[in-house]
């Protein structure tokens, strides 16, 4: 028999780019990532994850104290406007649900994407470089400039991903 779609009934159903359905209440805060009937793995993230799960503390850092937020909710950067950032990028790609009245999710908002787990790190670490290009480009000294173009050219977020993973112990099975 099956179970009807009520506001508390069971909890949210999330309607995956991929075309498939995928309880939220599965979907538990340790996990990554899961893999799908349509036989790819998405990633989940939630608001409660840290920033630090995909960048640096230290960048985590700079990013907070330099973008002024307009959120009463979420006066700090972090995870949401990490996934905001992606959304906005991959529109089509990535499916989100408030989820703060459940109190069996523990967590406000979830976010799936039609990436793996991995995936998702290189597209959130190319799309914070590029906004830290475009904060640079806006700076008045031709030589940071100039600096940081250069060092950009040397980096490599696929390596970055790799080693940053490895250090942080993410594996890369479905939790990672």
């Amino acid at each position: 028999m099956s179970e009807p779609r009520v506001p508390g009934g069971r909890g949210a159903v999330l309607d995956l780019p991929c075309g498939e359905q995928k309880r939220v209440r599965e979907l538990d805060l340790g996990k990554r990532e899961f893999d799908c009937p349509c036989g790819d793995a998405h990633a989940v993230v939630m608001d409660v994850h840290p920033a630090d799960r995909f960048l640096p503390e230290f960048l985590v850092e700079v990013l907070q104290g330099t973008i002024e937020t307009t959120s009463e909710d979420m006066p700090e950067f972090g995870t949401a406007h990490l996934m905001g950032i992606v959304l906005e990028e991959f529109p089509k790609a990535v499916v989100s649900e408030d989820v703060s009245d459940d109190g069996e999710v523990g967590a406000g908002i979830v976010w799936v994407t039609d990436f793996d787990s991995r995936r998702l790190h290189e597209i959130i670490v190319e799309l914070v470089v590029e906004l830290m290009e475009h904060a640079v480009s806006h700076a008045s000294d031709d030589g940071a400039i100039t600096e940081f173009e250069e060092k950009m050219l040397q980096f490599d977020v696929s390596e970055f991903v790799e080693q940053y993973r490895a250090q942080r112990d993410l594996d890369p099975g479905p939790y990672a």
